[in-house]
């Protein structure tokens, strides 16, 4: 119940966020939505709501969002050297990484952000193992530590101290 109260009110603040400036349409066109929104979906939000309430979790969030920017504006300019390159200097492939992050949201967060940077694409999760599979677009290391420290080194410590 507290994690369909919680997405409930985080609905409702991005409801808000999207439709400033609010008027009386807007906030009750939200606060049905939210409502729809919790009651589909509360019970797959979050299995551990207690964490909302550390506020050095949002400063770490604050903290992520720049890097994750940075390295995605980095990954779109390293793409498309390659896809203008004459010689389409590729090397494909889809390698094995180590995680150490066990909750879903920290997988999902950390495989969202992975897909979301050019090059790189999220092709499964191993939750027991803690191993993601990524299709890498320009393969630089076969082996899991060095891959680990190439593609998911600069995300997941960060993310282990949101989610963790």
């Amino acid at each position: 119940m507290k994690s369909r109260i919680i997405l409930f009110f985080l609905a409702i603040l991005v409801w808000l966020g999207l439709t400033w400036p609010p008027d009386w349409q807007h906030i009750s066109i939200g606060i049905l939505v939210a409502i729809f929104v919790a009651f589909m979906t509360g019970d797959m939000f979050t299995k551990r709501p207690h964490l909302f309430r550390h506020p050095k979790r949002y400063f770490w969030l604050l903290y992520y969002l720049p890097i994750f920017i940075w390295e995605c504006i980095k990954a779109n300019f390293d793409v498309a050297y390659r896809v203008g390159h004459p010689d389409l200097p590729i090397n494909p492939g889809i390698v094995k990484v180590k995680t150490s992050l066990k909750s879903d949201t920290g997988l999902t967060f950390l495989a969202n952000s992975i897909t979301l940077t050019p090059g790189t694409l999220s092709v499964d999760v191993d939750q027991e193992e803690g191993f993601l599979y990524v299709h890498w677009l320009n393969v630089k290391d076969k082996d899991i530590e060095k891959a680990t420290k190439l593609i998911i080194g600069r995300f997941e410590p960060i993310l282990k101290r949101i989610f963790e």
